[in-house]
């Protein structure tokens, strides 16, 4: 591995990219690289619009290189193959998520956990990552090229435009469940936050027998999170009565959370109230917190907090085969790509119900 950005730029491509931290997208024209031994080539049919690529395009992270086309759920055809792939052959289906290479020499590396590994390179370049001597673009475009490593196999049961968002929200949530032991039925987890990865962390609970509580600002949530997405239990996280008695009800003989996940992805960094964390198990000294989404602060008391990012290529392999046998996909509003920007301000206001999905293969048409 570690060739992705060593090798010659000369396939021509065609997307949208911002060119500056006002965040508008337009038409770019660029170049991939050749399709080396242990690459495939896609043809990208759809591609996820993530909260993150809204941070990246506005540079509201610091860490933006413009141009930037963004864009890490990528899903599509495999139209090339290199001489030695093994995994993938012309017509196969076929997803690519937040990480495209790593050194595959590390500590990290070796145990399936690209995502960990300190030379990762992102989908699109940021330069927490890789520095600004290399460049290499997202998914909002018409091809992309990576070695077969990064790159997953997307199961024929699962509508692309449904599996998309699993490349990165999926994986983001399934990851901290699997690690932290809640993939057991009786388990009992909150999850704080019902947008683009709350939900699907309610659908992957759901599927692993778990107890669940939604824990939102909204009380517009409240019946989307019981009738649609079946959770057993919703509070309000500024109602500290509810808060305090994880909204089941001493009285029932039911207690609250063992553990939360936090799944809210917003444009600035958020605390975790000193109440959200108190209410996993109110009252018992254990618990945890997990942090699934951009770090906050908080005080904990001697609750556990752990942190989660995406997850190597082992596990979100694992996620998505698990997600065609449970028949998990996300909510999505499909759009073109000339509604892009439309979309970019939705997302920023919340409005969209839960994903927003490019349509590349109908809808990119070269300019």
């Amino acid at each position: 591995m570690s060739e992705l950005l060593e090798k010659e730029q000369n396939q021509e491509t065609f997307g949208w990219a911002a060119r500056d931290p006002s965040g508008i997208l337009s038409p770019f024209h660029f170049h991939r690289r050749t399709n080396g031994d242990f690459d495939v080539t896609i043809k990208i049919l759809y591609c996820g619009i993530c909260h993150s690529d809204l941070h990246v395009v506005r540079n509201e992270f610091g860490i933006s290189l413009y141009p930037v086309v963004p864009g890490h759920e990528i899903v599509g055809v495999v139209t090339q193959v290199g001489d030695k792939v093994q995994k993938f052959k012309l017509g196969d289906k076929a997803g690519v998520g937040c990480f495209v290479d790593s050194c595959g020499k590390c500590k990290h590396c070796k145990e399936n956990l690209e995502n960990y590994c300190p030379k990762a390179i992102t989908t699109y370049t940021t330069a927490m990552f890789n520095g600004d001597t290399n460049k290499n673009y997202g998914g909002f475009s018409d091809i992309y090229v990576v070695n077969e490593h990064f790159v997953v196999q997307i199961p024929d049961t699962l509508p692309l435009e449904g599996a998309v968002p699993l490349l990165c929200a999926g994986i983001t949530v399934f990851s901290p469940m699997k690690y932290f032991g809640l993939d057991k039925p009786g388990m009992h987890v909150g999850v704080v936050g019902l947008g683009g990865l709350g939900h699907v962390a309610v659908k992957f609970a759901k599927a692993f027998g778990m107890k669940v509580t939604v824990i939102s600002t909204s009380e517009r949530k409240r019946e989307e999170a019981i009738q649609h997405l079946k959770a057993d239990h919703f509070i309000l996280s500024h109602d500290s009565e509810q808060m305090q008695c994880g909204g089941v009800g001493w009285h029932s003989g039911h207690s609250f959370c063992s553990t939360s996940i936090d799944a809210i992805s917003g444009p600035v960094e958020h605390r975790w109230e000193a109440n959200t964390v108190e209410c996993i198990k109110f009252g018992q000294t254990s618990g945890s917190e997990c942090c699934a989404s951009a770090c906050c602060k908080n005080d904990a008391g001697r609750k556990g907090i752990g942190g989660s990012s995406g997850g190597g290529m082992k596990e979100t392999q694992e996620m998505i085969d698990f997600a065609a046998e449970k028949e998990i996909i996300a909510d999505v509003e499909v759009v073109s790509m000339d509604y892009v920007n439309q979309a970019m301000e939705r997302l920023k206001m919340g409005d969209v119900h839960y994903r927003f999905v490019i349509d590349i293969g109908n809808t990119l048409h070269a300019h």
